[in-house]
């Protein structure tokens, strides 16, 4: 994804955290005449789908919804959404912690390191892209390092480069804890919405989906 089609901003929280979805797997399953499956994974990274509406709770939501729908001119433009179920480096919700999630292994030489979570134990590692500024604390060998001394977070790739004083020794685990979001789009060039209808209950549909750097 260029740079200049995602916009840097997040959805409305309060919406996004009533919001509805999870993440998507495509695999090719065929059926042998045995009677026994062959599968195969056609996706190296899950995909994530949410749809906003059921998160609207008042007219102002519906309009604030709506202005950044606008904004974006639609799915022209990508941008921030809050995963409501998935967003911290931990697993249970508490307080994030620069030990969190393994990232790497010093070498002596390498500097940059990437942001990721670990699903199953390891059985599936998901490179995290979109970090919250300020919100990322990194360990090296147990030992937290401080930000904008040690090292440098890019809020854009979930890079993290150390200075080259602070460049993690050979044998060194690094690790780091974290907030982040998910770049998504609008998954639809028109929104539906009628005042009488909301005040009624009825919710429009508004569907977003992940989008790939």
């Amino acid at each position: 994804m260029e740079i200049s089609s995602f916009h840097d901003v997040r959805f409305p929280l309060g919406v996004s955290f009533g919001a509805t979805g999870g993440p998507e797997w495509r695999n090719e399953i065929v059926a042998l005449t045995s009677g026994h499956e062959k599968r195969n994974a056609r996706w190296a990274q899950s995909r994530r789908h949410f749809d906003a509406g059921t998160g609207l709770r008042s007219l102002h939501d519906l309009r604030e919804v709506l202005a950044f729908f606008e904004a974006r001119h639609g799915s022209l433009y990508a941008f921030r959404f809050r995963d409501p179920f998935d967003h911290l480096s931990n697993e249970n919700g508490g307080e994030i912690l620069p030990g969190d999630q393994t990232i790497g292994m010093g070498d002596g030489s390498m500097a940059n390191f990437q942001l990721a979570k670990r699903y199953g134990g390891g059985a599936y590692i998901r490179p995290i892209t979109r970090p919250v500024a300020g919100s990322v604390r990194i360990a090296v060998g147990g030992v937290e390092m401080i930000e904008g001394e040690a090292f440098t977070v890019d809020s854009q790739t979930g890079t993290v480069q150390f200075t080259p004083d602070a460049i993690p020794l050979n044998g060194a685990s690094v690790t780091a804890g974290f907030v982040f979001d998910v770049a998504v789009r609008f998954d639809t060039e028109r929104l539906t919405a009628s005042i009488a209808s909301f005040k009624a209950g009825e919710i429009p549909s508004i569907p977003i989906i992940e989008v790939k750097a």
